[in-house]
């Protein structure tokens, strides 16, 4: 494996410890210094330290992809948020289920806010389409009994 400038600056620090314990002297610390910076791999890196305490260096440090960062874990999404957002869509046609919905929603906000969690979106959508499904049915009600 290649080695990178920072495998090289840690193995010139192990060195230098090394050197600043009396554990090489001046002339074996310059010279593994020079072989440590013309090294281009990580084997040879590790021939210059491994018999020294603080060595061998050890596995080479992953760098991130070129554009990008490692990913970062993401916070699993709250299951009442989902269920909110099924339970509102579905009561648009099953009145019944609006209540829920709603207050599943608020529930799951709730539980985002203290947890952060992901969801916040589809217990918002939960708690509009709920609410506005009640207002809707609701309506409807009046409407009819009104006219009959």
């Amino acid at each position: 494996m290649r080695a990178a400038a920072a495998d090289r600056e840690r193995t010139l620090d192990v060195l230098k410890a090394a050197y600043g314990e009396g554990r090489l002297t001046k002339e074996e610390f310059d010279a593994r210094s020079a072989r440590a910076m013309a090294a281009r791999t990580y084997g040879e890196l590790t021939a210059l330290v491994a018999d020294l305490p603080a060595g061998p260096v050890g596995a080479p440090v992953p760098y991130p992809p070129p554009g990008g960062y490692y990913p970062v874990p993401q916070q699993p999404t709250n299951g009442l948020a989902g269920a909110s957002l099924v339970c509102s869509v579905i009561g648009l046609l099953m009145p019944f289920l609006l209540i829920p919905g709603v207050v599943m929603g608020h529930v799951a906000r709730d539980q985002i806010r203290a947890s952060g969690q992901r969801g916040a979106g589809m217990a918002l959508a939960g708690l509009v389409i709920g609410y506005l499904g009640a207002a809707f049915w609701a309506l409807a009600i009046v409407i009819a009994a009104a006219h009959g």
